[in-house]
């Protein structure tokens, strides 16, 4: 796959016992290589109105994917299969500790095209508060365009 990429991250919530959705979809562009057996894919955000990026990093193989995100928003997810990880999300406006635990985790390799799905319990200090939904589809820029 080529260095410059586009990325499209799409997530759902399951908030309550109702079945409530909450849809995050974006497409951004992005870079992407490959070192020592996992797929990097880095690209830039912008999560609220001043305008100051949040800078990305995933890091994925079959076995697990790794989620950094740097600037407004600071925090470090793990995902892996069958196990429960600890993070702190940090905004401006506080910090929260989370604890992600991945059900089911799927990587779809080709030569032009990459795909990452994870499904996870999210908590927030100690207690559950949804079932989560996380997809990350990274292309080359000359592939079919992603359609929100």
């Amino acid at each position: 796959m080529d260095k410059d990429v586009l990325i499209r991250v799409t997530g759902l919530q399951m908030i309550n016992e109702e079945g409530q959705e909450e849809p995050v979809e974006m497409v951004v562009p992005g870079s992407y290589y490959y070192k020592n057996g996992f797929h990097y894919l880095r690209y830039e955000e912008i999560v609220d109105e001043s305008g100051e990026p949040t800078v990305n990093y995933v890091k994925m193989s079959p076995a697990a994917m790794e989620v950094r995100k740097k600037g407004l928003i600071n925090v470090h997810m793990v995902f892996e299969r069958g196990k429960k990880n600890m993070a702190f999300y940090t905004t401006p406006l506080g910090t929260l500790q989370m604890g992600i635990a991945a059900t089911s985790l799927t990587l779809v390799e080709e030569e032009k095209k990459l795909d990452v799905k994870v499904e996870y319990a999210l908590e927030m200090n100690n207690e559950h508060v949804a079932d989560c939904c996380l997809e990350i589809q990274a292309q080359t820029k000359e592939g079919p365009v992603f359609e929100l």
